[in-house]
């Protein structure tokens, strides 16, 4: 792309708060300069890791399925373009993870 995701791109959680990427680096770090969708790389590999740790709230439960979440959802949303996504749905992916 060649621009820095980060001054294009905010998350805004239902309560209008942004999503915060410093937990999600602190867990692994795939893209410090922002999250990004649309395909497979470190911008959605890092968002996909924040939607799960906000969503679990557990970090072992974010590492381990947030590349099967990334392929599932964030890889194929529209780039550029906006998508929804509830906490709640996220967790309810994770509990169908869980139960597999």
């Amino acid at each position: 792309m060649g621009v820095a995701i980060d001054t294009l791109v905010t998350v805004t959680r239902p309560d209008g708060a942004e999503l915060d990427l410093a937990p999600s680096l602190e867990v692994r770090n795939h893209s410090p300069t922002g999250w990004g969708w649309g395909n497979a790389g470190s911008g959605p590999s890092q968002l996909a890791l924040a939607l799960l740790l906000d969503a679990a709230g557990d970090p072992e439960v974010a590492l381990e399925h947030y590349q099967h979440f990334k392929y599932a959802f964030v890889s194929r949303w529209p780039w550029p373009g906006g998508w929804t996504l509830s906490p709640a749905e996220a967790a309810a992916w994770i509990e169908e993870r869980l139960a597999l």
